[in-house]
């Protein structure tokens, strides 16, 4: 790697926190009894000390714009912290980099209840080494001096990175390297100016530079399941939209399809109109289904270094066919051997529900497939079979109760998720 350690900044930098900053800063004016500026002008908010902007921009003497301060802080700590999202790609990057030994940092002008806050709620605080905000009394934030703060006793060579002037000159005078983010909230202009060595336009590009041609993290593969109307598309979909606004890039799949051929193979085994259809044949079609996908879907998906998330896997067709048409665990198995030829899941969600209830939820959002009209003791097999292998394999599989609200549910998901993204093993 070109540097050994990387300072980053927070907003900007990290994260796209241009809507709680400018929403609080208006907030702030107003109740200042100032006009809110034009939006051009209010995203100038977005980067500097508070108390400097407050002063340059709203016209305030020093005791208004502490004032101010205090104004905005009431309204961002409410909500304003919150309206925030991890630019795409930062997550990988850093997960790249902490694997490859790079010390990892954040100095922010930002309160540090608020940088915890921020760094927890996306899952990004495994990746740093130290964290470095400024105190809630704090008015000014000295970017030379936090900077500091966050550089490890020891360095072959280290780098700041940050979207603004501040961030640039405070690591040029501490004689340090800075990359500028022209992503974030500064121009190209205030970059250069202020002396940056290199600009990056966009994370990637920024990825670029920090890893130096180091190769590509893999994806993370994680499945869904569990039985009919427990639940689990819901939440995938949930989690995929909130994995994005953590940075990740995501891709949602399904079983049996996820591809075209796939596809066309799920319209065949679910259909309701076909009869006849022996068990070891609807095996040999759902692990056909899973061939193509595997080539076509998911294993692309893997190498880009994407998030994968699908409903249903190969535990499904040891439940259902192993388990509900009682082919076996050990057939279904082999017979898939070939087909996901070491292509596992990382971990797997596995919603758990009284399976008869669970169907009666199902039939009554839409007309049953092929599968879904077999009978209560079927689903029964099935269910058994899908906390047998939870028993197997509890490392991998994740037992979450879908009883609960679909909110309370999601909030399970999602703190049980992030962990498996940034785990370094």
């Amino acid at each position: 790697m070109l540097y050994d350690a990387v300072i980053f900044d927070l907003d900007g930098t990290l994260t796209e926190s241009g809507e709680g900053i400018i929403r609080s800063a208006a907030h702030a004016l107003k109740a200042m009894g100032r006009p809110v500026l034009p939006e051009e002008e209010m995203r100038r908010f977005i980067g500097p000390p508070l108390l400097w902007s407050f002063r340059e921009y709203g016209r305030m003497t020093e005791e208004e714009a502490q004032a101010a301060v205090v104004k905005y802080r009431e309204r961002y700590e409410a909500v304003g912290w919150a309206e925030n999202a991890v630019y795409t790609g930062i997550p990988a990057m850093l997960k790249a980099l902490k694997r490859a030994g790079a010390y990892l940092a954040v100095a922010t002008g930002k309160p540090q209840v608020f940088t915890d806050r921020i760094l927890d709620l996306f899952g990004l605080r495994p990746y740093f080494d130290a964290v470095v905000g400024i105190s809630p009394d704090d008015h000014e934030a000295d970017k030379r001096r936090l900077i500091s703060a966050a550089l490890p006793k020891t360095y072959r060579r280290a780098c700041m990175v940050g979207d603004r002037r501040f961030d640039i000159e405070a690591a040029r005078a501490l004689g340090l390297d800075a990359v500028g983010a022209l992503y974030g909230y500064g121009s190209r202009e205030e970059l250069e100016q202020a002396g940056a060595t290199a600009i990056a336009e966009t994370p990637d590009v920024l990825a670029g530079i920090l890893l130096a041609g180091l190769p590509r993290e893999r994806g993370v593969f994680c499945t869904f399941e569990g039985p009919d109307g427990c639940g689990k598309t819901t939440q995938m979909k949930l989690l995929a939209e909130w994995l994005k606004t953590c940075g990740w890039r995501v891709k949602t799949t399904r079983e049996p399809g996820g591809g075209p051929i796939s596809e066309a193979i799920r319209n065949l085994v679910l259909d309701p109109a076909v009869e006849g259809m022996t068990d070891e044949c609807e095996a040999y079609l759902f692990a056909a289904s899973r061939a193509q996908h595997v080539r076509d879907t998911i294993r692309p998906a893997l190498e880009r270094g994407e998030v994968v998330l699908c409903d249903r896997f190969l535990d499904s067709s040891v439940a259902f066919q192993g388990g509900g048409r009682g082919l076996g665990v050990g057939t279904v198995k082999e017979i898939n051997r070939v087909a996901v030829d070491g292509t596992f899941p990382d971990a797997t969600f596995l919603f758990t529900i009284d399976p008869d209830a669970a169907m009666r939820r199902r039939l009554d959002a839409s007309a049953p497939d092929r599968i879904e009209r077999e009978k209560s003791e079927f689903v029964g097999r099935v269910y058994e079979a899908f906390l047998g292998i939870a028993r197997e394999e509890p490392e991998r599989v994740l037992c979450v109760s879908a009883e609960g609200t679909i909110e309370a549910i999601q909030r399970e998901v999602r703190e049980r998720a992030l962990p498996l993204l940034s785990r370094m093993q």
